[in-house]
């Protein structure tokens, strides 16, 4: 045999590597059952259910206007809240016990 020969006894077919594929996980409404198209690598669904799906985040995106809503400040207003009702009822009770003396 040549080593052509042999190269080509031990590669797979495309079909092979398809059907050896994982299968996407999203259910259909209306049957139930699960999408059998196989998922892109490296995620969970098919390109069609979404694989590829997203817009970059920041101002990457083409729709970004400020930056007012997104997570981060999010979080720091949460913070800022968190600390506002931290020290209003310190000064609470720090008026309180003046107002005892």
């Amino acid at each position: 045999m040549s080593k052509k020969a042999d190269a080509m006894s031990c590669t797979h077919s495309r079909a092979d590597r398809l059907n050896a594929a994982p299968r996407c996980h999203a259910k259909s409404k209306r049957s139930g059952f699960q999408c059998q198209a196989p998922a892109v690598r490296g995620k969970k669904v098919c390109r069609i259910h979404g694989a590829r799906a997203g817009a970059p985040t920041g101002e990457r995106n083409g729709n970004y206007r400020h930056g007012a809503n997104t997570n981060e400040a999010r979080a720091l207003a949460a913070q800022a809240r968190i600390l506002k009702g931290i020290s209003r009822d310190f000064l609470t009770t720090l008026s309180e016990a003046m107002a005892a003396d």
